[in-house]
Order: C-alpha cells, then sequence, then structure tokens
C-alpha cells in the first residue's frame, strides 16, 4: 500500500485564530479568579457603549432632523424648498431673505418696514 506524505497535511484544520480567542478568554479567567473581574466587566461595558452609541447616535439625529427640518413655500415666489427650524435663509429661486420659524417660511423684513398683504378689491359703479 502507497501512502501519500502529503495526506496528513489536508486533513489538519486551520484553527490560527482559535488560539488568540483562547488567550483573551484564558487572560479574562486569570483576572476574574485573582479578584480583578471588575476589569473585565468594565472593559466589556466600554465595549458595548463603543457598539451601541452609534446606532444610538444615528436613531436621535434622525428624531432631530425630522423636527427640525422644515418644507414648504416661499412666501414671495412660491417655490417649495427645505430649511431649519428657527433659521434665516435666502430662497434659491428668487434670492428673498426667509426667516423660519414655528414650520413656517415668513418674509424677512429691514427694522422700520411695514409690510403688508394687499387685497384687490373689485370696483362697483355707482349710478345716479
Amino acid at each position: 500500500m502507497i501512502v501519500n506524505p502529503d495526506s496528513f497535511k489536508q486533513i489538519q484544520l486551520n484553527l490560527s485564530g482559535l488560539s488568540t480567542w483562547l488567550i483573551v478568554l484564558g487572560v479574562a479567567w486569570l483576572l476574574g479568579a485573582i479578584g480583578l473581574g471588575w476589569l473585565v466587566q468594565s472593559v466589556l461595558i466600554l465595549f458595548a457603549f463603543i457598539l451601541i452609541a452609534p446606532v444610538i447616535g444615528f436613531f436621535g439625529f434622525r428624531w432631530w432632523l425630522q423636527r427640525n427640518l422644515i418644507q414648504d413655500d416661499c412666501p414671495v415666489c412660491n417655490h417649495e424648498f427645505t430649511a431649519l427650524n428657527k433659521t434665516q435663509c435666502r430662497c434659491p429661486n428668487c434670492g428673498e431673505p426667509i426667516q423660519v420659524a414655528q414650520g413656517k417660511f415668513n418674509r424677512l423684513t429691514p427694522a422700520g418696514t411695514i409690510d403688508i398683504d394687499a387685497v384687490e378689491i373689485a370696483v362697483k359703479q355707482i349710478e345716479e
């Protein structure tokens, strides 16, 4: 019977990554055994915080953005655009300064300017 000398190498498993995890678990067990379990718990809590903080931050940012992103029409040219609440911006269509307050766009006028809304009234002829 002829035996191939390389056949044993084919059966061998690749366990190089397993040894690293065994060393980490061994060090954690050793620290817990000598009374430094609080150190292991602190590292695990820090690791969990590092994993969870970006997820909480992402959903927190989405919640804040949903509350503060306002989409409305320009009061001058009726062009619809988006801006942040409680800010000042310019209309991208007509360039008019806009104040964003309470979820609506308002025309920003300089001090001393009286801004009115004109209403057209139909004229009736009175016959004498």
